[in-house]
């Protein structure tokens, strides 16, 4: 029987056009650091380098110590300057991006419901943003950070989607069966993947993100009200 679920927030929780937000979050952090004396071209190539690094990160050490010792390789100034520099950026410019997202109140009464229901929330998003940031995107959904049990953040993780060990790392963490938990996402092959855990998965089609040409006909999916109805049928 299912005692918690798992929730993705990028195109799940909170509809987006994924490139277009990665798109607009570039441009927004290159404007901001500009004035501080960072080059557009190679602060791009930075970011894009800190970040696959994070998402080939096998454990040992959190996603936040990767991202930081790839990126801050090359620069003049102390990490702890570049790491403020960053935190203003999350607290200021990056809550504009806001606007890029979408919004679908469907996601924030279903998550409330089932927590009405008793099941266990986490929200497992991938963790290669701060916990600032991310906060700040689970208020964008019209939910609260607190409605969740455990939310991953480069912080708290020592991995990333699609690597399985990323699912292992939360159920281990907060002590759960992998067959007692429901993964919802809408990337096939970044959420779908924590089937390969044990753990019983739904893939949400608004937003849908499917990069291969595989069958998705053996996975329950639809929006959150089949969501919703599929959970109180007890299908899981």
């Amino acid at each position: 029987m299912i005692q918690t679920i798992f929730f993705d927030l990028d195109g799940t929780l909170l509809p987006m056009d994924q490139d277009a937000f990665i798109r607009a979050y570039l441009q927004s952090l290159t404007q901001f650091l500009i004035p501080h004396g960072y080059e557009p071209e190679a602060l791009g190539k930075m970011v894009w380098e800190g970040t696959a690094a994070m998402v080939k990160n096998q454990g040992g050490v959190t996603n936040e110590a990767v991202f930081w010792d790839c990126f801050s390789r090359n620069l003049s100034r102390s990490r702890q300057t570049e790491e403020l520099l960053f935190q203003r950026f999350y607290e200021t410019e990056f809550q504009n991006l806001k606007t890029v997202c979408g919004y679908n109140p469907m996601a924030a009464r279903t998550v409330r419901e089932l927590k009405r229901m008793g099941y266990g929330l986490v929200l497992a998003t991938n963790p290669v943003f701060p916990v600032l940031a991310t906060r700040s995107r689970v208020r964008w959904t019209g939910l609260e950070p607190e409605d969740f049990r455990w939310i991953t953040t480069y912080e708290n993780s020592s991995r990333c989607k699609p690597n399985p060990d990323y699912y292992r790392e939360i159920l281990d963490t907060l002590n759960l069966r992998a067959g007692e938990c429901l993964m919802v996402g809408n990337d096939v092959q970044e959420d779908m993947v924590a089937a390969q855990v044990g753990m019983q998965v739904f893939l949400l089609t608004d937003c849908l993100i499917h990069r291969g040409g595989e069958d998705l006909s053996a996975y329950p999916q639809g929006s959150f009200p089949e969501l919703l109805a599929w959970i109180r049928s007890g299908c899981v």
